[in-house]
């Protein structure tokens, strides 16, 4: 028989079926103590009990805390324990949380007094990991305006609208330069006389252009001096006479940023000289960016003829069904494929040209986590498919059968093996042939039809200690 391939360990320890055989489970959890980390995926699983959990916190090999401190399957509340862990590198980990990939990934974030436990750590790599995480609550975010670190209450500024009266002048009055200016930059976009100011300082001046509240003086100095002129063209107190003037500037980046201006009606939009590029997403079109769950912003933009406006409208999940009917017959590929990111009703059709054009890991991941992507009817239309990124889809088809499994294992190409290796249906005995092949092995050792004594054979073999 061919050498068993330690790769099935890796299989094994996400396998679904897993947490049901603590005993396993709790071997694997074990692996390391005097080595390498246990696995990556068995501290990566959601609903570990809590032996497993313990077993964990008490894990002598800081890496295993590590890699379940960034979990992002498993409850804050159990993370959170972490926060006495006597490894800055632990608590580091913990404090920025989970890396996640994908909109639809979301990520509880940890109890606002644990935050505060690790805001004030002894070591400032934590603090710092803290400050830089996604994940924060925002009602930690603006409890650090009174903070006694200025990182920290620079930070607080995001939430300004949050914040209290007392606690924003506080913050325009702060002894550190920073913080000053982040609070002016909010501030500004109702203050005229603190954009001006703002205006002198090259390190805030493009930002108070695009958001500050201008007077008339300051705008026209700007046009006739050119300064800043893209982010000009965006400020929303710009008055008429100027935006008509920068709607014809040579500058074609200048034009195009007027053209997304969000006062401006269809016809006066479209007149415009403007070039969208063929990949721009729309990302800073802020006015939509900002509302993607006001139905009344998303119809403006969809209904637009301004591509940049519909790819904008696109990457809301909140678009109703009128609206997502509207966009998935725009013909624009970047319209396409942030629907199928982003909307979960994306049609069928939609998400297969999607598919089609993108390939690769893109469309494996869209294929496993959309919602509405589809699985019946895929083995008659794709088994015999001359592209192996389409014969693996057959795989999905809940009318597939054993036999088909078992020849798609064996496929020309190594996706598609991988993809039929982890299937319930596959024949047990090319399923325990697969976890002697390298490239298969993990996928079978992940396949939830793998018995427990197999399972059990899998981790004496790499050697795991009973």
């Amino acid at each position: 028989m061919v050498a068993f391939h330690a790769s099935a360990l890796d299989g094994v320890a996400r396998n679904p079926a897993l947490p049901t055989l603590l005993l396993l489970l709790l071997r694997l959890l074990a692996l390391g103590v005097d080595g390498d980390r246990p696995p990556r995926d068995v501290l990566h699983r959601a609903g570990l009990p809590e032996s497993a959990v313990a077993l964990i916190l008490a894990h002598p090999n800081p890496g295993a805390r590590i890699d379940f401190a960034m979990s992002a399957k498993a409850e804050p509340a159990q993370r959170a324990l972490l926060a006495d862990d006597p490894s800055p590198k632990v608590r580091a980990a913990l404090a920025y949380g989970p890396e996640v990939y994908g909109p639809r990934a979301k990520v509880a974030p940890l109890p606002d007094a644990v935050c505060a436990r690790l805001l004030d750590d002894p070591d400032h790599s934590v603090r710092e990991a803290l400050l830089e995480s996604p994940h924060l609550a925002a009602s930690f975010v603006a409890s650090m305006a009174t903070h006694h670190r200025a990182a920290a209450r620079r930070e607080a500024v995001r939430a300004w609208e949050a914040l209290s009266t007392g606690e924003r002048l506080a913050l325009l009055a702060d002894p550190d330069t920073e913080v000053r200016r982040a609070a002016e930059l909010q501030e500004c976009r109702r203050d005229a006389r603190l954009t001006a100011e703002l205006l002198r300082d090259p390190k805030s001046a493009a930002q108070a252009l695009r958001c500050g509240l201008l007077d008339r003086a300051d705008a026209e100095r700007c046009v006739a001096e050119r300064t800043h002129l893209t982010s000009l063209a965006e400020n929303p107190s710009l008055p008429p006479d100027l935006v008509e003037r920068l709607a014809v500037d040579p500058e074609e980046a200048v034009r195009l940023a007027v053209s997304l201006r969000p006062e401006l009606d269809e016809t006066r939009r479209m007149a415009i000289d403007f070039t969208a590029g063929d990949l721009d997403r729309g990302n800073g079109v802020w006015w939509v960016r900002d509302a993607l769950a006001d139905p009344e912003v998303m119809r403006r933009a969809a209904t637009s003829a301004h591509p940049l406006l519909q790819r904008a409208a696109a990457r809301s999940p909140h678009l109703p069904p009128d609206l997502l009917r509207l966009l998935a017959r725009v013909e624009d590929p970047v319209v396409e494929n942030l629907l199928g990111i982003h909307h979960p009703d994306t049609p069928e059709e939609v998400l297969m040209r999607v598919f089609a054009r993108l390939g690769g890991t893109f469309s494996a991941w869209m294929a496993e986590t959309h919602p509405r992507f589809p699985r019946e009817g895929l083995a008659t239309r794709y088994a015999n498919h001359p592209d192996g990124n389409y014969r693996r889809l057959a795989v999905r088809d809940p009318a597939a059968t054993p036999e088909l499994i078992e020849r798609l294992s064996h496929d020309s190409v190594v996706w598609t093996r991988q993809a039929a290796a982890p299937d319930p249906r596959l024949p047990f005995h090319r399923l325990h042939e697969a976890l002697f092949v390298p490239e298969l092995a993990s996928s079978a050792g992940a396949n939830p039809a793998l018995p427990e004594d197999e399972m059990a054979a899998v981790l004496d073999r790499a050697g795991v200690p009973a």
